[in-house]
């Protein structure tokens, strides 16, 4: 299938031939897919598709660690697909994991692994961001853009997202813990289907949709889409059994919960066009959407074969021509806490001025560096909205808690570490929890925003002095007799040269 794209989208295609072929990693709690398509000629064509089932959920236990069994699994699965990806260059893969990978805890070391295998970094996004990318993808595989409100509904293995969007903009995102792995584990074990179970398994679904089901009610829609493999199988076996012509019905759902419960077993289940692999999932699945059916009075709903992997792809190549939603995102927190706009951009200039003077030196000429950067300087008194005492720390929990369109966990996690670190005692703990090569260039990066900072305590326009980088030192050089005519500038700094001398680090100035 072949994607058009406007004059912006193939000016972008020209200026970036590193990037004429892009691909996006979907690690769900159920199964793993990868996408790879090429840009060429002015239109988005799929090269190549994979999809593994590794049920990554059903190896999570109660302690909320992943199984060495699921963790194999996935392993040998990015192997796979990182002998695909593996020579692609770094920026044109995205690879994110979805609601196990987010539940899950001590996975520091098997993302490592992970990220060895695949060959390229892998993101954890939250739950409404999965919602926002996946809204994105069946956007983009209609004809035209709906051009009325339209809820779309993705059952995944862990967690099921609803949107409520219009055009290419999400209206409303939700992302809520029911997925047909977790409901196989906990209502059908063993494969085992009763009245009782199946009955269990709906009301659970319904009290789980229940909270947010007014709202998308009040909000409205007029067409209902669904996505992603459980919803599919779905469909395919109420056309092949005749029970629809077309997508999904209520009517179609209810003979499939009663043809389940007569079964009593999965292995006695005789669907026409139900795979093997969905076999053990595909009650659980049929039982969370009859839930979301009847629970938002939905009579219909018809199936996009795009999803979440297509919905990074189409944000990946946002970023490729600088339409970056997260510049959107600094941009709408900047308006909501009433940020000093004149002041951040201030000390925006002066951060990326002394970042490109050090970036040799200090290694940091990787253009995501320079976005964090960037945005953090954007946003590093957020938190005087809270309060001006302690604002630094405020501001961190506002970032690390807000949802940010477009970011990754890791990506907020270090913004607002960024921010927590801009003023007063520099938080070292902060960064021990990095790996090394993260540790090294978050570490530098706030040291960086802190100097500009502290340069436009003022809140004026004062000139960039010089900077001069080594690996753990940095001078600053100033106008001749400039210290002298700013002592209060002079005796920040005297401050700052102790605060950085805490961690090792050497910083000097005339």
């Amino acid at each position: 299938m072949g994607v058009k794209f406007d004059d912006k989208n193939r000016d972008v295609m020209n200026n970036n031939l590193e990037f004429q072929t892009v691909a996006a990693v979907d690690l769900g709690s159920n199964s793993f897919h990868m996408i790879v398509v090429s840009l060429k000629d002015q239109q988005m064509q799929i090269l190549d598709r994979l999809r593994e089932q590794v049920r990554l959920a059903a190896g999570l236990d109660q302690r909320k660690h992943l199984s060495s069994e699921a963790q194999a699994r996935a392993l040998a699965c990015l192997e796979r697909f990182g002998q695909r990806l593996r020579d692609m260059p770094q920026g044109s893969v995205r690879a994110v994991g979805t609601n196990t990978l987010r539940s899950a805890h001590q996975t520091s070391g098997f993302l490592h692994a992970a990220e060895q295998a695949l060959g390229h970094p892998i993101e954890i996004i939250a739950g409404r961001e999965e919602a926002r990318l996946i809204y994105l993808g069946v956007a983009h595989s209609l004809a035209s853009p709906p051009q009325e409100h339209c809820l779309v509904v993705d059952i995944g293995g862990g967690s099921t997202e609803f949107i409520i969007g219009e055009g290419f903009e999400p209206l409303r995102r939700e992302s809520l813990f029911m997925g047909c792995v977790s409901f196989g584990v906990r209502y059908f074990h063993n494969g085992l289907i009763s009245k009782d179970n199946f009955r269990k398994a709906e009301i659970a679904a319904r009290l789980e949709l229940q909270p947010v089901a007014e709202e998308f009610r009040r909000v409205g829609w007029q067409k209902a889409i669904g996505s992603s493999g459980s919803i599919k199988s779905i469909s395919k076996v109420l056309i092949a059994e005749g029970w629809s012509r077309d997508g999904i019905s209520l009517e179609g759902l209810k003979k499939l919960r009663n043809i389940l419960i007569d079964a009593g077993d999965i292995k006695k289940l005789r669907l026409k066009d139900l795979s093997e692999e969905r076999l053990a999932i595909f009650p659980s699945g049929v039982a969370i959407l009859l839930a979301i059916f009847e629970e938002l009075g939905i009579s219909r709903m018809t199936v996009s074969d795009w999803a979440l992997r297509e919905g990074l792809v189409f944000d990946l190549i946002g970023r490729i021509r600088h339409d970056d939603i997260r510049d959107q995102t600094i941009l709408r927190m900047q308006k909501r806490y009433n940020v000093d706009i004149n002041q951040t951009n201030r000390v925006m200039k002066t951060a990326l001025g002394m970042f490109e003077q050090a970036a040799n030196s200090w290694e940091l000429g990787c253009e995501n560096s320079r976005l964090t950067l960037k945005w953090a300087a954007q946003l590093h008194e957020v938190g005087l909205i809270v309060a001006h005492n302690q604002y630094h720390k405020h501001g961190e929990y506002l970032l690390q808690n807000s949802d940010l369109a477009g970011f990754s966990r890791q990506e907020q996690g270090i913004l607002a570490a960024l921010v927590r670190g801009h003023r007063r005692k520099f938080p070292h703990s902060l960064f021990e929890t990095y790996p090394s090569n993260e540790r090294q260039m978050a570490t530098r990066l706030c040291i960086v925003l802190r100097l500009a900072v502290l340069l436009h305590r003022h809140r004026n326009d004062m000139p960039l002095p010089f900077l001069s980088a080594s690996k753990n030192s940095l001078r600053l050089t100033f106008p001749p007799d400039w210290l002298a005519k700013h002592p209060l500038t002079q005796a920040d700094l005297d401050n700052e040269q102790s605060y950085l001398l805490a961690i090792g680090f050497q910083l000097s100035y005339a």
